[in-house]
């Protein structure tokens, strides 16, 4: 056992409505792909700012977080990026480590597109097999 990567999308999700209200081409949606460390540890996804201005996204506020060094520090969060794997979605804010080099995929996203990460196999899986399940309650 181990970390792994998967390949993921992230979206400017504003850039998503205005395409979708017409005031951008689909063309300036801003998007990029990268391998990301799903990290049931994580509570949500984590880029560094080479991502966060790529996307360009805005910073909304910072929120102290804690590092797994136990380190504490106060860390931008950003307004919402659109996460794909494969045929799943789901929209998070991110947090932004100015200098980090890995890009994590923590587990309310995991959750939010009912995957789950299976160790043995070092791979992500649907918590509900092939088909995404939304729970509703």
């Amino acid at each position: 056992m181990g970390t792994f990567m998967e390949e993921i999308t992230l979206i400017n999700a504003r850039d998503i409505g205005y395409a979708r209200d017409g005031l951008i081409p689909d063309t300036k949606i801003r998007a990029i792909t990268v391998k990301a460390v799903p990290d049931t540890g994580a509570w949500t996804l984590i880029i560094n700012e080479d991502a966060r201005q790529k996307l360009g996204l805005a910073i909304v506020e910072t929120v102290k977080s804690t590092l797994a060094d136990g380190s504490t520090t106060g860390y931008g969060l950003t307004e919402p990026v659109e996460i794909r794997w494969k045929d799943r979605r789901t929209s998070h804010e991110a947090v932004v480590i100015p200098n980090g080099d890995a890009i994590l995929l923590g587990a309310l996203p995991l959750e939010g597109m009912d995957l789950y990460v299976d160790p043995v196999n070092q791979r992500l899986a649907g918590v509900h097999g092939d088909q995404r399940v939304y729970l509703v309650l």
